[in-house]
């Protein structure tokens, strides 16, 4: 979980090959509406985002019912919304909240071509962020490093607390 540009897709991908994972980029589960919607350089509402949320909670649901791990690449940024998603999932799920400067990740938005959310979105999207708090389940990694850093601490902190790679 993270604000856009924080290299959830990337990472996700990664830690779905180190664990033998299926992946799901929760941006592929957007409506349509929705997409047009941040293209244009609008937040999403609430009303907007529900709907989605319960799309990735379903998602994971499936592949879990299929009897296999998934790693999820969302935003996920309000605690509500993670609520949402373990709740469709009807499973437990683990958030990793890939954290990053503001700066940092700005300079990655602005070098990466054909992605639908414009830079100017970012600092609405800090705005929503509410980080992982204590009692919820997961942890922050700091993406300073390279993709395959982030991914392989991830990987190490879901092994080592013994659990199954069902959320990032």
């Amino acid at each position: 979980m993270g604000v856009a540009g924080s290299g959830k897709t990337t990472v996700a991908n990664l830690l779905a090959e180190r664990l033998g994972a299926d992946m799901v980029d929760a941006d592929d589960l957007h409506p349509a509406a929705n997409v047009a919607k941040m293209a244009s350089g609008t937040p999403l509402t609430d009303e907007d985002r529900w709907p989605w949320l319960e799309a990735v909670g379903r998602a994971v649901r499936e592949r879990l019912a299929a009897g296999r791990s998934v790693v999820v690449a969302c935003s996920a940024l309000r605690r509500a919304y993670r609520e949402a998603i373990a709740a469709s999932a009807e499973a437990p799920v683990r958030f990793a909240h890939l954290d990053g400067s503001r700066e940092l990740i700005a300079a990655r938005m602005a070098a990466r071509a054909g992605h639908f959310m414009p830079t100017g979105l970012l600092d609405s999207q800090f705005a929503v962020l509410e980080p992982l708090e204590a009692d919820e389940p997961g942890f922050t990694v700091a993406i300073d490093g390279t993709p395959e850093q982030t991914a392989d601490a991830i990987a190490l902190r879901l092994r080592r607390n013994g659990a199954p790679p069902t959320g990032s």
